[in-house]
């Protein structure tokens, strides 16, 4: 794969990552929202638009470390695994007080199961 990134390619991931820890930073204050996730998501985006970002991001005292763990172990910190099992209880919940129809709820059901399922297995970190 070829190193050099188009300046628009770069621009699109840059801004993606950008979106991804803001919406992470929010998560810190909001229950709902998953920050280590996000910010992962924000260290790939960075690695593939803006080196200097994701070097940032990397070194940063609060977040580095959560990408340090994913990356080496694959580990997940216990409060954030609590806190993702939450909200997609909460999201389940919204959608039965919805009454959204059986087929929805059991799509839900069986997609937040997995998504679970691999939050709690990863290591702690």
């Amino acid at each position: 794969m070829d190193d050099f990134e188009p300046p628009r390619q770069n621009l699109i991931w840059t801004l993606a990552g950008l979106l991804a820890l803001g919406t992470g930073i929010i998560g810190i204050v909001l229950p709902v929202l998953p920050t280590t996730p996000l910010v992962l998501l924000a260290a790939f985006c960075f690695g593939k638009g803006s080196p200097r970002l994701r070097a940032w991001i990397i070194d940063h005292a609060h977040f580095g470390p959560m990408i340090h763990d994913w990356q080496e172990r694959g580990a997940i910190p216990p409060r954030a695994k609590r806190a993702a099992v939450v909200a997609m209880l909460g999201a389940f919940g919204l959608s039965l007080a919805l009454g959204l129809s059986a087929t929805i709820l059991i799509i839900q059901a069986v997609c937040l199961s997995g998504a679970a399922t691999f939050v709690l297995t990863r290591p702690s970190a």
